[in-house]
């Protein structure tokens, strides 16, 4: 069971860090070259709690789509989205912003998952899958924090 952990320091007010997160449209900005696109559910705009949305997208070189909801929020420290259907047997995925001085954010993801088909899914998460899952959650952290220091600063 993968569990992945990311720290991204951003130069920007933990509640406008705090929205780039949950932004569908920012999302989707970020994951333009899997062509993902929200499909269901919140298609634009801010998620929120109890709230859901379907991705569909290329991973992997396979069309995929993946449905998932906002289960939990604490604005602007916490949200847990979790999936609901999709290619994983499960995950969770956890926002947690800290303010640090000065207007800064330290946004902390926790992704943790299950992949699907046993043991072949535990061999692909060695081999390859969660190296694509870091690399896509450093890909739309990299964009909020663009978005956060440059553009809405």
């Amino acid at each position: 069971m993968p569990r992945i952990e990311l720290r991204t320091k951003i130069k920007a007010p933990v509640g406008v860090v705090f929205d780039l997160a949950r932004d569908i449209d920012l999302h989707q900005q970020s994951q333009a070259s899997r062509r993902e696109k929200a499909v269901a559910g919140t298609v634009s705009g801010l998620i929120e709690e109890g709230e859901w949305v379907t991705w569909e997208a290329v991973h992997l070189g396979i069309r995929q789509r993946l449905t998932s909801k906002v289960t939990h929020m604490e604005r602007p420290r916490y949200f847990r989205d979790v999936m609901v259907s999709g290619a994983f047997k499960r995950f969770d995925h956890d926002h947690y912003f800290e303010f640090e001085a000065e207007n800064r954010t330290m946004m902390v993801d926790i992704f943790d998952y299950t992949s699907p088909f046993g043991f072949w899914g535990r061999l692909a998460d060695r081999l390859f899958l969660r190296t694509y899952m870091v690399r896509l959650l450093q890909e739309r952290n990299a964009e909020i924090q663009q978005v956060a220091e440059h553009e809405r600063t």
